[in-house]
């Protein structure tokens, strides 16, 4: 971990050339050097000039610790930021950089009249939906199968149907809601988990009758997974799509996210809307 604090790091926008390729040889660091929806130098630049932001953080020595890309574009006739990727240096992760880089990406975009940003995350990895919506308190909207493909050539991806939430985070409210409780609540235990694991470890979607809100889970760590047996990371994205795409198609939406505790795995809590909203078929 670098002994620098968090408060010594300066976000700002990517100025010269050679920062531009510092945050495309930051991909590569942090996708790996085959991963095909990487930003080129380019890119980066011309999407300052339409309103979209690309930033890094940097050391006293100039040194990237960190970056956010995106772009601004016109959704259902309104001004939508989509934030397209964002990434830390790994002596710099665990610190609420990621947050400090979302937070400002907000704020730029906030300023030309933006008032919804959007993104995608896998909702296999724990951490990742703990930053979205216990930190961030920004929820799906949506499920989409296999977005990206099941080949992107990204070494943290794998072999697997990159499946992802895609985020709606309200700027509106983005600075003003205080971060969720990751814990457990009262009652969750009796809550419905429709993906139980087998005998073997590896989970299934359960057909049952739905209560207003039940309970999915999701590893612990999934890279680990996927690291260590394709064959069971494809049955953990196969049962978690089988239970959440049919239940955001008849209304429900994330709540929760509760962090795991000792044998109890991280899982979502999906409640019940009044108006379901159409998905994509699996």
């Amino acid at each position: 971990m670098s002994d620098l604090t968090i408060e010594q790091l300066t976000i700002r926008e990517l100025v010269t050339l050679d920062e531009y390729q510092a945050c495309v040889a930051f991909q590569d660091e942090t996708w790996g050097h085959g991963f095909s929806e990487r930003v080129p130098a380019a890119i980066l630049r011309v999407g300052q000039k339409l309103g979209g932001v690309s930033a890094g953080a940097f050391e006293p020595t100039g040194r990237m610790a960190g970056f956010v890309f995106g772009l601004t574009g016109i959704m259902d006739g309104s001004l939508v930021h989509w934030s397209d990727m964002l990434a830390v240096a790994p002596d710099w992760r665990n610190r609420q950089l990621g947050e400090r880089l979302k937070h400002y990406q907000a704020e730029r975009v906030r300023a030309l009249g933006v008032r919804t940003m959007m993104w995608t995350f896998d909702p296999l990895v724990a951490r990742n939906a703990h930053f979205n919506i216990n930190r961030l308190r920004a929820f799906p909207s949506e499920y989409i199968p296999d977005m990206y493909g099941a080949n992107t050539g990204s070494t943290l991806h794998g072999a697997i149907p990159t499946d992802r939430f895609v985020i709606s985070w309200d700027l509106e409210r983005a600075l003003s809601v205080p971060p969720g409780d990751p814990a457990p609540a009262v009652g969750d235990a009796a809550l419905p988990l429709l993906n139980p694991l087998d005998a073997s470890g590896a989970p299934s979607c359960v057909t049952t009758e739905r209560e207003p809100t039940v309970r999915v889970q999701v590893p612990a760590d999934s890279q680990a997974i996927t690291t260590a047996s394709t064959e069971l990371a494809a049955r953990w994205r196969y049962a978690v799509r089988s239970c959440v795409v049919p239940l955001m198609r008849d209304g429900y939406r994330v709540a929760r996210f509760v962090r795991g505790r000792g044998d109890t795995l991280p899982y979502y809590v999906f409640t019940r809307d009044s108006a379901p909203l159409p998905l994509p078929p699996t």
